[in-house]
């Protein structure tokens, strides 16, 4: 109890999550007889993965494609297929996210390399600047779902024997849902915003794709050589990398031996925060378990719901609404150890559950009070917190109709596993 309370109370006065979760440990052991070293012990314990690898080259991966120049290559061919249409600028806004997911697997990655040049070219184009903002943010959510994934590689950590390949494969048709479901309200609801732009050539938009390949082809060549057998998902994280530092140095010519440095260091910074998390939360879940926390928490909810679609609905509550307070990731990983014996005690399929919590966390994500790609977007727009919000739901409403279909409908989630074997 004690334990649980520090850590609700450092939360609440906006401690860091990682710190916050040590305290709490810390706290809890103090009353116990056990020694407070066992914290460093779990902690390095929860580190020993080869796994985890994948993290920080996914982040380095991402660093090297943004600095290469993909991003205004990845806007062009977003453009020439759909920059003509009713709202063509804000459709552009969405199918780039659709294409920089391949590329980055973070949200917040996405949201600020395309807020960038987006914000301020919707504005010209006659957009309010908060709602160039607010789709912005919300098209993000569909980076972590289109392949390559970091949330998909912690899940599959988390619960180690969830396929990461079925996965990958899984969270393609809920982004693409997305994106269609984004683009029909941009469609019909912000049409009147900007003029409609000329229809490119078939010899632009070919020009676009060529310009494009790079980008196009990193996510078929990661994914593929996973699904093939040829490599892990760690070493598919190396190949990401090297692809990505291969294509940026000789085939475009874009990066510089001097841009390396300054790469590595946000990488290693973007990757350190991730990890520090997640050695945080290997030891509470440690404590938890040890102390049958997840245990009796299963026995108290199995004796209540017995009906899977009743328990589906109640953990799309439980997690909207953590989801406004926690990070994605450090939700995931507190929560998860919960939820997922569950989960599988009710006969779910651990894939269709997978997608279902981690759509459900990236929605946080742009979530008042504590969205942080919200926050990422105003402070490019500078719009503030309060015109953003109010701009984001419609587009939130939006991403629970999505949300409601991947959960009631598994067969948009594992219907393309299944296709590959999974």
């Amino acid at each position: 109890m004690v334990g649980f309370l520090t850590l609700f109370v450092l939360l609440a006065i906006g401690s860091p999550i990682a710190f916050a979760i040590l305290l709490a440990i810390v706290s809890h052991l103090s009353q116990t007889p056990f020694s407070i070293s066992l914290v460093s012990q779990r902690i390095f314990a929860g580190m020993d993965s080869f796994a985890i690898l994948a993290i920080p080259l996914f982040v380095l991966a991402g660093e090297l494609m943004n600095e290469s120049g993909i991003t205004g290559r990845i806007i062009k061919f977003a453009n020439a297929l759909v920059g003509h249409m009713k709202a063509g600028l804000a459709q552009v806004n969405i199918w780039a996210s659709v294409i920089f997911a391949g590329l980055s697997g973070s949200a917040v990655a996405d949201t600020s390399a395309l807020g960038r040049i987006f914000i301020p070219e919707m504005e010209k184009d006659g957009y309010p600047r908060d709602f160039a903002a607010a789709l912005t943010a919300a098209s993000s959510v569909i980076g972590p779902m289109i392949p390559p994934s970091i949330p998909v590689i912690i899940y599959a950590l988390i619960t180690s024997g969830v396929s990461v390949p079925a996965l990958f494969l899984a969270g393609v048709a809920p982004g693409i849902l997305l994106a269609v479901g984004l683009s029909v309200y941009v469609r019909f609801y912000a049409g009147h915003y900007a003029p409609l732009q000329r229809k490119l050539s078939a010899k632009e938009r070919w020009k676009a794709f060529v310009d494009a390949w790079i980008p196009l082809f990193m996510p078929v060549f990661i994914v593929g050589s996973i699904l093939t057998g040829v490599v892990t998902p760690t070493e598919a994280a190396a190949l990401a990398a090297g692809y990505a530092l291969v294509a940026g140095m000789f085939i475009l010519r874009s990066l510089k031996v001097s841009q390396l440095p300054a790469i590595f260091v946000r990488a290693m910074r973007d990757s350190s925060i991730i990890l520090i998390i997640i050695a945080v939360v290997a030891a509470a879940n440690w404590l938890l378990t040890f102390s049958r926390v997840p245990q009796t928490i299963s026995e108290l909810v199995l004796d209540q719901i017995s009906n899977p679609w009743a328990f589906l609905l109640l953990v799309n509550g439980i997690l909207l609404v953590v989801g406004l307070f926690l990070e994605g990731i450090a939700a995931m990983l507190i929560l998860l150890p919960i939820l997922h014996p569950i989960a599988m005690s009710l006969g779910i399929d651990p894939t269709h559950f997978g997608i279902v919590v981690i759509f459900n966390l990236m929605i946080g994500l742009v979530t008042p009070p504590m969205g942080i790609c919200l926050f990422v977007s105003n402070s490019i727009a500078n719009v503030g917190m309060g015109a953003i919000s109010r701009r984001i739901m419609p587009l939130f409403l939006v991403e629970l109709l999505v949300l409601a279909l991947i959960t009631f409908i598994p067969q948009t989630v594992t219907f393309l596993p299944r296709l590959f074997g999974y």
